[in-house]
């Protein structure tokens, strides 16, 4: 997801979509643990989005 479309979102969408996200990477690492992800790089994805989101919520919470 890109940054201008989370900057839209309001504190409890940016919740729910990081809870959604850290299921996601869940998921994904238990694939890795079992052998079944094909697509590796999807994690590097997960990780930079969930990053990504974490920023901007610090970026609404100094901003009040």
């Amino acid at each position: 997801m890109k940054a201008d479309e989370l900057r839209s979102k309001n504190s409890d969408d940016l919740q729910k979509i990081l809870l959604d996200s850290r299921k996601v990477q869940f998921s994904l690492r238990m694939q890795v643990a079992t052998q079944q992800l094909s697509n590796s790089s999807q994690i590097n994805k997960v990780r930079k989005d969930i990053a990504r989101i974490k920023t901007i919520q610090c970026e609404k919470a100094s901003a009040k």
